[in-house]
Parts: structure tokens; C-alpha cells; sequence
């Protein structure tokens, strides 16, 4: 480790006009009187919570073995290359997803559930008021997000659209974040917006986009500062500085051409367009742009909507030219349970693009991965059969090297998901007696396991 004369806090900005830069985690950021008998950074933890919809086909998803010798099932194949980092838990169920008979429909008990363990009542009728729970990724930002910029961040990239939503309470399909028991945490779709609220610094969404548009990037009015800092830094954390600042004027140029054919047309001060007309390409910005968020700890939780429940998206690129609720529907037909399982297999792809993004990014003296802990899952298992039991669950990362990975636990049947949030909780240093249905931490937790 190379250890400079001056010691950089680790909420360092580098501030231009209009711009707040974060720096990463670089080795001048310990504290130079002890950085020799250091021997960890003490990295902060960061969790993310990524939803996928309409249950998945279940023989393709679940490991036939348990263990730490798990063999990957077909559609969890891509998560091979991370395989230390990821622990699949399966027989967890949301119970308060089902139909008590008040009306609101499955997909939506489905999404509300999946962080609350609350069940959803049809609060659409006239005078009803909407009411669920403070969602788990909001308890944990409340508690490790104090100190960030940005305590939380909510991203999707199916977008809500209108039409039905079984009962009409489409609010519940369209967020998966609470900040209370009434107020809904809406998700993002634009990534410029996303640059901006991590990078922007100052003035109304007009003034930063008339701002990037005149100087070309955001960086340019922090060049000074680069230069200022660099000079105090050893070879390494020069490197570092570099690679980072190089990857956020990537993505900014990413945020900037790739507009959709169709909205060119459209003023784009007075409304933002700058969403990939590739559904790859979006997805894998929006993961990208998480990751940077991460580096720079600007947040440490993050909640996405891989896929939206009720979602009418096809995935023609992948040869499913079908909308992915209808596909879910399967009714047993070889063709679409064929159709499904690509979908799912294309969602696990795309999550692997992620993990292995924090896998490759440098955080202190370890990775993104390695201090921090993935949440993919449903409160849905089955979509053909709207059955919200043997959900899928996967764990990725390590949280500080303390969460064991690389292994497959299968619990009794209908186990409370809620468990392992609170288990999570726990893990955070935020013990919570109870969450929704839970009923104390999963055991064995495997979050705490040898």
C-alpha cells in the first residue's frame, strides 16, 4: 500500500460548476498513522434488492442439489464465474401474497409483499386509504444510508404503463420501495436522470442538462480539482482516479447518443429521452450507473424492477415475441414454458452483467461484490398458477467477507421469506425483532453460517 503525506477523507467531491464528483475508495483514505497495520479498509456495506415478475419455470431454476457443491441449474448457469459469491435459497414463501378475499389481485400482493411481508388489501375503492409498510431496503437505508449522498436509490426499466393491474391498483406493481406505510418510493426509468441526481451538483433539471450540453461533460468543470488531489496521490491511487473518472465520462457518452429513433423528434430540455432504444443496452446502463453509485459510495441501497409484475414487455431479441405475463400463463404448454424459461434465463444473464461489474471493481482492499450483498428474487414463485411459494431467491455477494457463499439451502415449505429479511437486517446491525409475517431469522441463516 502506498502511503502519501496527506490522508483524503473518505467523503472526498471534487466540485466544479454545477458538478460533486465522489471520489472511490483509494489507499490515501486511510489514515496514514495506521494505514501500516491496517488490514482491512472497513468498507462500507451496500445492499441491493432486484425484482424479477410473473414467477419463473421452477424445474429450470432450482438447483437438484444442496450444499456447497450445488450444481447450477439451467437457467442460474450464468452466475457460474461468481459462484463463491452466491447462495440460492429456495422454499421461501409470502403468504401474505395470497387472496384473503378483498379483492386485489395476486401480481400486486406479489411486488407489495417482497420487502414487506404486509399483505396488500384492495385499497382502491372510493375513500380507501393506501396503506402497506416500510419496505426492508428502506429500513436498512435509514440505517447505513445516513451518511450518503443519496440514502437510497429506486431504478426500473419496465415502466409502468396504463391498462389493467387485476383490481387497478397499479401502484403496488409499479415500486417495490416503501418509505412508509403510505407513501411509495417511485422508481426511475431515465438514465440521465440517474447521472444527474449523482453527479449534478445545483439548479433545476433545465439548467444541468443546458449546463452538460454547453461544457459536453459534467467532468470538465472538475478538472482542476482532479489535478489538485492527484498531485498528493501515490501511483496506484492515480490509477485508480483515472480508471474511475474515465468510466463516468463512458457512461456519461452512453447517457448522452444512444436515443431512441423514435423520440429525436422531441425537445430535449423539456423532456429528457436519453433511454437506449436496446433493451440490453438500457438494462446494462442502469446496472452500470449502480455501480459507479456504489464506487463512489453516493448510495449504499439501491432497489430495481428487473421486471414489472403484469409486465406486457416481448423480448423479439431473445425469440420470445410474446408479452412475458401472457408467456407466464403457460398452461403447460411445452412451447410457452420454452418461451418463459428464455426470459428467465435472459433476466439471470442480465444480473450476471451486474454481479460481475462489482465483481471487477476495486473497492479498498477488496471488490464491490466482496462488500456487498444482492437480493434477486419474486414474491412470485409460480406465474401459471399465481402461487407465491418456493420463490425465487438468490444471494450474491459477501458483505465484507462475512456472508459464506457458493452454496444451495433448501427450506421446509412455505418458510417466511420475511425471515431472511430480517436475517439481513441482523447482518447490517439492525436488529428487528419483526418484519411483516416473520417469525424470527431463517435457520440455518445463511447469512451467518461457517
Amino acid at each position: 500500500m502506498y502511503i502519501t503525506r496527506k490522508a483524503l477523507r473518505r467523503r472526498t467531491f471534487l466540485r466544479g460548476m454545477g458538478a460533486a464528483v465522489a471520489l472511490p475508495m483509494l489507499d490515501a483514505m486511510v489514515p496514514a498513522l495506521s494505514a501500516a497495520s491496517t488490514t482491512s479498509t472497513g468498507a462500507p456495506p451496500r445492499l441491493g434488492f432486484i425484482y424479477i415478475a410473473n414467477g419463473v419455470i421452477q424445474k429450470n431454476w432450482n438447483p437438484a442439489t444442496t450444499g456447497p457443491g450445488f450444481e447450477f441449474s439451467p437457467t442460474l448457469k450464468p452466475l457460474a464465474n461468481v459462484r463463491d459469491s452466491i447462495t440460492v435459497l429456495s422454499g421461501l414463501a409470502h403468504q401474505q401474497a395470497d387472496t384473503f378475499g378483498d379483492g386485489t389481485g395476486d401480481h400486486p400482493r406479489a411486488s407489495a409483499a417482497w420487502l414487506t411481508g404486509v399483505h396488500a388489501y384492495d385499497r382502491t375503492q372510493p375513500g380507501a386509504v393506501v396503506k402497506l409498510a416500510t419496505t426492508a431496503d428502506q429500513l436498512a437505508a435509514n440505517h447505513i444510508g445516513k451518511t450518503t449522498r443519496i440514502s437510497s436509490l429506486e431504478l426500473t426499466v419496465d415502466f409502468p404503463t396504463q391498462g389493467a393491474c387485476d383490481s387497478g391498483d397499479c401502484f403496488y406493481v409499479n415500486t417495490v420501495s416503501w418509505r412508509n406505510e403510505t407513501t411509495p418510493n417511485p422508481a426511475e426509468t431515465n438514465p440521465r436522470v440517474v447521472f444527474e441526481r449523482l453527479f449534478g451538483d445545483g439548479g433545476d433539471a433545465t439548467a444541468r442538462q443546458e449546463r452538460t450540453r454547453d461544457t459536453g461533460s459534467i467532468l470538465d468543470s472538475v478538472l482542476h480539482e482532479v489535478g489538485r488531489v492527484s498531485k498528493d496521490l501515490g501511483p496506484g491511487d492515480r490509477t485508480k482516479l483515472n480508471e474511475y473518472l474515465d468510466s463516468i465520462r463512458e457512461i456519461e457518452q452512453r447517457i448522452k447518443n444512444p436515443v431512441s429513433k423514435s423520440a429525436q423528434s422531441i425537445d430535449l430540455i423539456e423532456r429528457p429521452v436519453d433511454i437506449p432504444e436496446s433493451f440490453d443496452e438500457y438494462t446494462k446502463l442502469m446496472f452500470d450507473l449502480q455501480t459507479l453509485a456504489f464506487r463512489a459510495d453516493l448510495t449504499r441501497v439501491f432497489s430495481m424492477i428487473l421486471s414489472r409484475e403484469l409486465s406486457s414487455r416481448t423480448f423479439a431479441f431473445i425469440g420470445v415475441p410474446d408479452q412475458h405475463h401472457a408467456v407466464s400463463h403457460h398452461r403447460n404448454d411445452p412451447d410457452l414454458i420454452a418461451k418463459k424459461a428464455k426470459i428467465d434465463l435472459y433476466q439471470v444473464q442480465l444480473l450476471a452483467y451486474f454481479l460481475e461489474k462489482l465483481q471487477a471493481a476495486q473497492d479498498g482492499d477488496g471488490t464491490l461484490l466482496d462488500h456487498s450483498l444482492i437480493l434477486c428474487g419474486s414474491g412470485m414463485g409460480d406465474g401459471n398458477l399465481h402461487r407465491h411459494f418456493d420463490l425465487p431467491c438468490v444471494l450474491a455477494g459477501c458483505l465484507n467477507g462475512s456472508v459464506p457463499g457458493g452454496r444451495h439451502i433448501n427450506y421446509p415449505d412455505k418458510t417466511p421469506m420475511s425471515n431472511l429479511l430480517v436475517s439481513l437486517l441482523d447482518k447490517i446491525g439492525l436488529p428487528t425483532e419483526k418484519l411483516g409475517d416473520s417469525t424470527g431469522r431463517l435457520a440455518p441463516d445463511p447469512l451467518n453460517l461457517a
